[in-house]
Protein backbone atom coordinates (compact mmCIF):
# COMPACT_ATOMS: atom_id res chain seq x y z
CA UNK A 1 0.00 0.00 0.00
CA UNK A 2 1.50 3.39 -1.00
CA UNK A 3 2.17 5.89 1.78
CA UNK A 4 -0.46 8.62 1.95
CA UNK A 5 1.11 12.07 1.45
CA UNK A 6 -0.07 15.16 3.29
CA UNK A 7 -0.27 17.31 0.15
CA UNK A 8 -0.78 16.84 -3.58
CA UNK A 9 -1.74 18.76 -6.68
CA UNK A 10 -4.91 16.76 -7.35
CA UNK A 11 -6.79 14.48 -4.95
CA UNK A 12 -9.23 12.15 -6.69
CA UNK A 13 -11.93 10.34 -4.73
CA UNK A 14 -13.14 7.11 -6.35
CA UNK A 15 -11.03 4.53 -8.21
CA UNK A 16 -13.53 3.27 -10.73
CA UNK A 17 -12.91 3.73 -14.47
CA UNK A 18 -13.39 7.51 -14.24
CA UNK A 19 -11.00 8.00 -11.33
CA UNK A 20 -8.40 5.62 -12.76
CA UNK A 21 -8.50 7.36 -16.14
CA UNK A 22 -8.17 10.79 -14.54
CA UNK A 23 -5.28 9.68 -12.32
CA UNK A 24 -3.41 8.01 -15.19
CA UNK A 25 -3.98 10.97 -17.54
CA UNK A 26 -2.73 13.50 -14.98
CA UNK A 27 0.24 11.35 -13.97
CA UNK A 28 1.13 10.97 -17.64
CA UNK A 29 1.20 14.78 -17.80
CA UNK A 30 3.63 14.96 -14.88
CA UNK A 31 1.09 15.98 -12.24
CA UNK A 32 1.23 14.84 -8.62
CA UNK A 33 -1.94 12.84 -7.88
CA UNK A 34 -3.46 11.05 -4.90
CA UNK A 35 -6.22 8.56 -5.80
CA UNK A 36 -8.38 7.50 -2.84
CA UNK A 37 -10.95 4.70 -2.68
CA UNK A 38 -12.81 3.27 0.29
CA UNK A 39 -12.99 -0.23 -1.23
CA UNK A 40 -10.26 -2.68 -0.28
CA UNK A 41 -9.98 -3.87 -3.89
CA UNK A 42 -11.12 -2.95 -7.38
CA UNK A 43 -14.10 -4.28 -9.29
CA UNK A 44 -14.18 -8.05 -9.73
CA UNK A 45 -17.50 -8.16 -11.56
CA UNK A 46 -18.42 -7.06 -15.05
CA UNK A 47 -20.96 -4.27 -14.28
CA UNK A 48 -20.43 -1.78 -17.13
CA UNK A 49 -19.60 -3.85 -20.20
CA UNK A 50 -19.55 -1.49 -23.20
CA UNK A 51 -16.68 0.66 -24.47
CA UNK A 52 -17.70 2.91 -27.35
CA UNK A 53 -15.63 4.24 -30.25
CA UNK A 54 -15.17 7.74 -28.82
CA UNK A 55 -13.90 6.32 -25.53
CA UNK A 56 -11.34 4.15 -27.31
CA UNK A 57 -10.22 7.26 -29.21
CA UNK A 58 -9.70 9.41 -26.11
CA UNK A 59 -7.86 6.55 -24.35
CA UNK A 60 -5.34 6.20 -27.20
CA UNK A 61 -2.81 8.61 -25.63
CA UNK A 62 -2.76 6.42 -22.49
CA UNK A 63 -1.81 3.42 -24.64
CA UNK A 64 -4.58 1.21 -23.26
CA UNK A 65 -7.02 1.03 -26.18
CA UNK A 66 -5.12 -1.72 -27.94
CA UNK A 67 -5.17 -4.05 -24.94
CA UNK A 68 -8.86 -3.39 -24.34
CA UNK A 69 -9.64 -4.32 -27.94
CA UNK A 70 -7.52 -7.47 -27.67
CA UNK A 71 -9.38 -8.57 -24.54
CA UNK A 72 -12.88 -7.60 -25.66
CA UNK A 73 -15.40 -8.65 -28.27
CA UNK A 74 -15.86 -6.40 -31.30
CA UNK A 75 -19.55 -5.84 -32.09
CA UNK A 76 -20.25 -3.86 -35.29
CA UNK A 77 -24.07 -3.84 -35.13
CA UNK A 78 -26.81 -2.67 -32.73
CA UNK A 79 -30.22 -4.16 -33.50
CA UNK A 80 -33.60 -3.10 -32.12
CA UNK A 81 -36.31 -5.79 -32.12
CA UNK A 82 -39.85 -6.40 -30.99
CA UNK A 83 -39.60 -10.12 -30.26
CA UNK A 84 -38.87 -11.71 -33.68
CA UNK A 85 -39.40 -8.55 -35.68
CA UNK A 86 -36.38 -6.38 -36.55
CA UNK A 87 -37.33 -2.73 -36.18
CA UNK A 88 -33.96 -1.12 -36.84
CA UNK A 89 -30.38 -2.22 -37.42
CA UNK A 90 -27.63 0.32 -36.70
CA UNK A 91 -24.28 -0.43 -38.31
CA UNK A 92 -21.12 1.07 -36.81
CA UNK A 93 -18.90 -0.15 -39.64
CA UNK A 94 -18.61 3.18 -41.46
CA UNK A 95 -18.05 5.38 -38.41
CA UNK A 96 -15.33 8.02 -38.90
CA UNK A 97 -13.08 6.36 -36.36
CA UNK A 98 -10.20 3.93 -36.04
CA UNK A 99 -12.66 1.92 -33.92
CA UNK A 100 -15.83 1.53 -36.05
CA UNK A 101 -17.59 -0.79 -33.62
CA UNK A 102 -18.82 -1.25 -30.08
CA UNK A 103 -16.39 -3.11 -27.82
CA UNK A 104 -17.83 -5.48 -25.23
CA UNK A 105 -15.45 -5.91 -22.31
CA UNK A 106 -16.15 -6.36 -18.56
CA UNK A 107 -15.62 -3.36 -16.31
CA UNK A 108 -13.26 -5.44 -14.18
CA UNK A 109 -11.00 -5.84 -17.23
CA UNK A 110 -11.21 -2.12 -18.05
CA UNK A 111 -10.22 -1.23 -14.49
CA UNK A 112 -7.40 -3.79 -14.52
CA UNK A 113 -5.94 -2.35 -17.71
CA UNK A 114 -6.23 1.25 -16.46
CA UNK A 115 -4.69 0.41 -13.07
CA UNK A 116 -1.76 -1.36 -14.66
CA UNK A 117 -1.13 1.69 -16.85
CA UNK A 118 -1.38 4.03 -13.83
CA UNK A 119 1.20 1.94 -11.98
CA UNK A 120 3.48 1.86 -15.03
CA UNK A 121 3.39 5.67 -14.95
CA UNK A 122 4.38 5.69 -11.28
CA UNK A 123 0.96 6.11 -9.66
CA UNK A 124 -1.27 3.84 -7.57
CA UNK A 125 -4.51 3.68 -5.59
CA UNK A 126 -4.75 4.31 -1.84
CA UNK A 127 -7.34 1.65 -0.98
CA UNK A 128 -9.37 1.30 2.18
CA UNK A 129 -9.36 5.10 2.49
CA UNK A 130 -12.88 6.40 3.13
CA UNK A 131 -13.40 10.13 2.63
CA UNK A 132 -15.76 11.71 5.14
CA UNK A 133 -15.34 15.44 4.53
CA UNK A 134 -14.08 17.86 1.88
CA UNK A 135 -13.67 21.57 2.56
CA UNK A 136 -12.63 24.05 -0.07
CA UNK A 137 -11.15 27.53 0.04
CA UNK A 138 -9.61 30.00 -2.38
CA UNK A 139 -6.29 28.13 -2.55
CA UNK A 140 -7.47 24.52 -2.72
CA UNK A 141 -9.32 21.93 -0.67
CA UNK A 142 -8.73 19.61 2.27
CA UNK A 143 -9.87 16.00 2.20
CA UNK A 144 -10.50 14.34 5.57
CA UNK A 145 -10.53 10.55 5.90
CA UNK A 146 -12.38 8.27 8.29
CA UNK A 147 -9.12 7.37 10.05
CA UNK A 148 -8.43 11.03 10.82
CA UNK A 149 -5.80 11.59 8.14
CA UNK A 150 -6.02 14.62 5.86
CA UNK A 151 -4.77 15.43 2.38
CA UNK A 152 -4.37 18.99 1.21
CA UNK A 153 -4.77 19.46 -2.56
CA UNK A 154 -4.84 22.27 -5.07
CA UNK A 155 -7.84 20.54 -6.66
CA UNK A 156 -10.20 17.76 -5.52
CA UNK A 157 -12.22 15.67 -7.97
CA UNK A 158 -15.21 13.59 -6.92
CA UNK A 159 -15.36 10.46 -9.08
CA UNK A 160 -17.10 8.59 -6.28
CA UNK A 161 -20.37 7.60 -7.91
CA UNK A 162 -24.04 8.40 -7.57
CA UNK A 163 -23.85 8.70 -3.77
CA UNK A 164 -20.84 11.01 -4.00
CA UNK A 165 -19.51 12.31 -0.70
CA UNK A 166 -17.55 14.95 -2.59
CA UNK A 167 -20.67 16.27 -4.33
CA UNK A 168 -22.58 16.33 -1.05
CA UNK A 169 -19.76 18.10 0.78
CA UNK A 170 -19.50 20.66 -2.03
CA UNK A 171 -23.21 21.43 -1.65
CA UNK A 172 -24.03 20.58 -5.26
CA UNK A 173 -27.55 19.35 -5.98
CA UNK A 174 -28.30 16.18 -7.95
CA UNK A 175 -31.53 16.81 -9.84
CA UNK A 176 -33.64 14.03 -11.33
CA UNK A 177 -35.63 10.96 -10.40
CA UNK A 178 -35.62 7.15 -10.35
CA UNK A 179 -37.33 4.83 -12.83
CA UNK A 180 -40.21 2.85 -11.34
CA UNK A 181 -38.74 -0.45 -12.52
CA UNK A 182 -35.77 -2.28 -11.13
CA UNK A 183 -33.11 -3.57 -13.50
CA UNK A 184 -31.61 -7.04 -13.74
CA UNK A 185 -27.97 -7.41 -14.71
CA UNK A 186 -26.64 -10.89 -15.51
CA UNK A 187 -23.74 -12.53 -17.28
CA UNK A 188 -24.83 -15.88 -18.66
CA UNK A 189 -23.93 -18.67 -21.04
CA UNK A 190 -26.65 -19.06 -23.64
CA UNK A 191 -27.31 -20.32 -27.14
CA UNK A 192 -29.71 -18.86 -29.68
CA UNK A 193 -30.15 -18.43 -33.41
CA UNK A 194 -29.48 -14.68 -33.52
CA UNK A 195 -26.11 -13.35 -34.80
CA UNK A 196 -23.26 -13.57 -32.32
CA UNK A 197 -21.74 -10.21 -33.27
CA UNK A 198 -24.70 -7.94 -32.52
CA UNK A 199 -26.08 -6.15 -29.49
CA UNK A 200 -29.80 -6.94 -29.36
CA UNK A 201 -32.27 -4.50 -27.78
CA UNK A 202 -35.71 -6.09 -27.37
CA UNK A 203 -38.91 -4.12 -26.88
CA UNK A 204 -41.86 -6.04 -25.47
CA UNK A 205 -45.03 -5.42 -23.44
CA UNK A 206 -43.11 -6.71 -20.41
CA UNK A 207 -40.27 -4.22 -20.79
CA UNK A 208 -36.78 -3.81 -22.17
CA UNK A 209 -34.12 -6.51 -22.53
CA UNK A 210 -30.61 -5.98 -23.89
CA UNK A 211 -28.45 -8.99 -24.77
CA UNK A 212 -24.84 -8.52 -25.84
CA UNK A 213 -21.90 -10.87 -26.42
CA UNK A 214 -19.05 -10.86 -23.90
CA UNK A 215 -15.59 -12.45 -23.81
CA UNK A 216 -15.24 -16.14 -22.88
CA UNK A 217 -18.46 -17.07 -24.62
CA UNK A 218 -20.71 -15.19 -22.22
CA UNK A 219 -23.62 -12.85 -22.87
CA UNK A 220 -24.62 -9.80 -20.85
CA UNK A 221 -28.36 -9.49 -20.14
CA UNK A 222 -29.86 -6.21 -18.92
CA UNK A 223 -33.63 -6.08 -18.35
CA UNK A 224 -36.32 -3.99 -16.70
CA UNK A 225 -38.37 -5.85 -14.09
CA UNK A 226 -41.12 -4.57 -11.81
CA UNK A 227 -39.66 -6.31 -8.77
CA UNK A 228 -36.43 -8.18 -9.46
CA UNK A 229 -34.85 -10.66 -7.02
CA UNK A 230 -31.58 -9.55 -5.43
CA UNK A 231 -29.56 -12.16 -7.33
CA UNK A 232 -31.46 -13.38 -10.41
CA UNK A 233 -30.87 -17.06 -11.20
CA UNK A 234 -31.14 -19.19 -14.34
CA UNK A 235 -34.91 -19.48 -14.03
CA UNK A 236 -35.25 -15.70 -13.76
CA UNK A 237 -33.14 -15.03 -16.86
CA UNK A 238 -34.92 -17.75 -18.81
CA UNK A 239 -38.23 -16.17 -17.84
CA UNK A 240 -37.09 -12.72 -18.98
CA UNK A 241 -35.95 -13.96 -22.39
CA UNK A 242 -39.06 -16.11 -22.81
CA UNK A 243 -41.26 -13.07 -22.11
CA UNK A 244 -39.29 -10.46 -24.06
CA UNK A 245 -36.79 -12.19 -26.35
CA UNK A 246 -37.19 -14.12 -29.61
CA UNK A 247 -40.37 -16.20 -29.75
CA UNK A 248 -39.86 -18.43 -32.80
CA UNK A 249 -36.45 -19.73 -31.64
CA UNK A 250 -36.16 -19.03 -27.90
CA UNK A 251 -32.80 -18.53 -26.22
CA UNK A 252 -31.39 -21.48 -24.30
CA UNK A 253 -29.81 -20.21 -21.06
CA UNK A 254 -27.37 -22.70 -19.53
CA UNK A 255 -26.08 -20.94 -16.42
CA UNK A 256 -25.63 -17.58 -14.70
CA UNK A 257 -22.02 -16.56 -14.03
CA UNK A 258 -22.88 -13.40 -12.11
CA UNK A 259 -26.03 -11.38 -11.51
CA UNK A 260 -27.34 -8.39 -9.63
CA UNK A 261 -30.38 -6.15 -9.19
CA UNK A 262 -30.26 -2.39 -9.14
CA UNK A 263 -32.40 0.71 -9.37
CA UNK A 264 -31.69 3.22 -12.13
CA UNK A 265 -31.87 6.98 -11.78
CA UNK A 266 -31.70 9.74 -14.33
CA UNK A 267 -29.99 12.62 -12.55
CA UNK A 268 -27.62 15.49 -13.29
CA UNK A 269 -25.42 17.48 -10.95
CA UNK A 270 -26.64 21.07 -10.89
CA UNK A 271 -23.07 22.14 -11.61
CA UNK A 272 -19.77 20.36 -12.14
CA UNK A 273 -17.65 22.62 -9.95
CA UNK A 274 -17.61 24.40 -6.61
CA UNK A 275 -14.42 26.45 -6.42
CA UNK A 276 -11.50 24.01 -6.46
CA UNK A 277 -13.77 20.95 -6.25
CA UNK A 278 -14.88 19.17 -9.44
CA UNK A 279 -17.19 16.27 -10.29
CA UNK A 280 -16.80 13.60 -12.96
CA UNK A 281 -18.50 10.36 -13.98
CA UNK A 282 -21.45 9.04 -11.97
CA UNK A 283 -20.90 11.72 -9.33
CA UNK A 284 -21.99 14.20 -12.02
CA UNK A 285 -24.55 12.21 -14.03
CA UNK A 286 -26.42 8.91 -13.91
CA UNK A 287 -28.89 7.48 -16.41
CA UNK A 288 -30.46 4.39 -17.91
CA UNK A 289 -28.04 1.69 -19.13
CA UNK A 290 -30.06 1.30 -22.36
CA UNK A 291 -27.28 2.57 -24.65
CA UNK A 292 -24.29 1.54 -22.55
CA UNK A 293 -23.03 5.12 -22.22
CA UNK A 294 -22.50 5.49 -18.47
CA UNK A 295 -18.88 4.44 -18.01
CA UNK A 296 -17.99 5.94 -21.39
CA UNK A 297 -19.25 9.40 -20.51
CA UNK A 298 -17.33 9.26 -17.23
CA UNK A 299 -14.06 8.25 -18.90
CA UNK A 300 -14.48 11.08 -21.40
CA UNK A 301 -15.11 13.49 -18.50
CA UNK A 302 -11.83 12.32 -16.97
CA UNK A 303 -9.75 12.78 -20.11
CA UNK A 304 -11.14 16.27 -20.70
CA UNK A 305 -10.70 17.34 -17.07
CA UNK A 306 -7.14 15.98 -16.91
CA UNK A 307 -6.14 18.04 -19.92
CA UNK A 308 -7.75 21.16 -18.50
CA UNK A 309 -6.23 20.80 -15.03
CA UNK A 310 -2.84 20.31 -16.66
CA UNK A 311 -3.01 23.29 -19.01
CA UNK A 312 -4.95 25.71 -16.81
CA UNK A 313 -8.21 25.76 -18.79
CA UNK A 314 -10.36 24.12 -16.09
CA UNK A 315 -12.89 26.96 -16.28
CA UNK A 316 -14.16 25.41 -19.55
CA UNK A 317 -14.78 21.93 -18.14
CA UNK A 318 -18.45 22.27 -17.28
CA UNK A 319 -19.31 24.00 -20.56
CA UNK A 320 -17.61 21.19 -22.46
CA UNK A 321 -18.87 18.16 -20.58
CA UNK A 322 -22.25 18.95 -19.00
CA UNK A 323 -24.08 19.36 -22.36
CA UNK A 324 -22.68 15.99 -23.46
CA UNK A 325 -24.04 14.32 -20.34
CA UNK A 326 -27.40 16.06 -20.68
CA UNK A 327 -27.67 14.68 -24.19
CA UNK A 328 -26.87 11.13 -23.02
CA UNK A 329 -29.35 11.35 -20.14
CA UNK A 330 -32.09 12.57 -22.50
CA UNK A 331 -31.35 9.95 -25.18
CA UNK A 332 -31.23 6.98 -22.80
CA UNK A 333 -34.39 8.20 -21.06
CA UNK A 334 -36.22 8.25 -24.39
CA UNK A 335 -34.93 4.78 -25.22
CA UNK A 336 -36.05 3.39 -21.87
CA UNK A 337 -39.50 4.98 -22.02
CA UNK A 338 -39.99 3.84 -25.62
CA UNK A 339 -39.07 0.30 -24.65
CA UNK A 340 -41.61 0.28 -21.85
CA UNK A 341 -44.40 1.96 -23.84
CA UNK A 342 -47.90 1.26 -22.53
CA UNK A 343 -50.75 -0.33 -24.48
CA UNK A 344 -50.87 -2.07 -27.88
CA UNK A 345 -51.68 1.14 -29.74
CA UNK A 346 -48.66 2.97 -28.32
CA UNK A 347 -46.39 0.03 -29.10
CA UNK A 348 -47.72 -0.21 -32.65
CA UNK A 349 -47.01 3.48 -33.26
CA UNK A 350 -43.53 3.10 -31.76
CA UNK A 351 -42.74 0.07 -33.93
CA UNK A 352 -43.96 1.78 -37.08
CA UNK A 353 -41.90 4.89 -36.41
CA UNK A 354 -38.79 2.84 -35.70
CA UNK A 355 -39.26 0.71 -38.80
CA UNK A 356 -39.66 3.78 -41.01
CA UNK A 357 -36.66 5.44 -39.38
CA UNK A 358 -34.66 2.24 -39.83
CA UNK A 359 -35.00 2.55 -43.61
CA UNK A 360 -33.45 6.03 -43.55
CA UNK A 361 -29.64 5.87 -43.89
CA UNK A 362 -29.16 9.39 -42.52
CA UNK A 363 -31.12 8.59 -39.36
CA UNK A 364 -29.23 5.33 -38.85
CA UNK A 365 -25.92 7.13 -39.19
CA UNK A 366 -26.98 9.88 -36.81
CA UNK A 367 -27.97 7.27 -34.23
CA UNK A 368 -24.68 5.42 -34.71
CA UNK A 369 -22.79 8.67 -34.11
CA UNK A 370 -24.75 9.38 -30.94
CA UNK A 371 -24.56 5.86 -29.51
CA UNK A 372 -20.81 5.75 -30.15
CA UNK A 373 -20.55 9.28 -28.66
CA UNK A 374 -18.61 10.41 -31.73
CA UNK A 375 -21.18 13.17 -32.15
CA UNK A 376 -19.78 14.96 -29.09
CA UNK A 377 -17.88 18.02 -30.20
CA UNK A 378 -18.35 17.27 -33.91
Amino acid sequence: MPKLPDTTEVAIVGAGPTGLTLAASLTDRGKDVVLLDKAAEGANTSRAAVVHARTLEVLEPLQVSGELVERGVIVPTFTVRDRDRTLMRIDFGDLPSAHPYTLMVPQSTTEEVLLRRLRALGGDVHRGREVTAVTGDAEGATVRLADGATVRARYVVGADGMHSVVREQAGIGFTGDAYPNSFVLADVHLEWDLPGDEVQLFFSPDGLVVVAPQPEGRHRVVATVDDAPEHPDVADVRGLLAACGPRSAPARVHDVVWSSRFRVHHRMADRYRAGRIFLAGDAAHVHSPAGGQGMNTGIQDAVDLARRLADGTEDGYEDARRPAALDVVAMTDRMTRAATAGGPAARAVRNTLLTVAGHNAAIRRRLAMRLSELAVGR
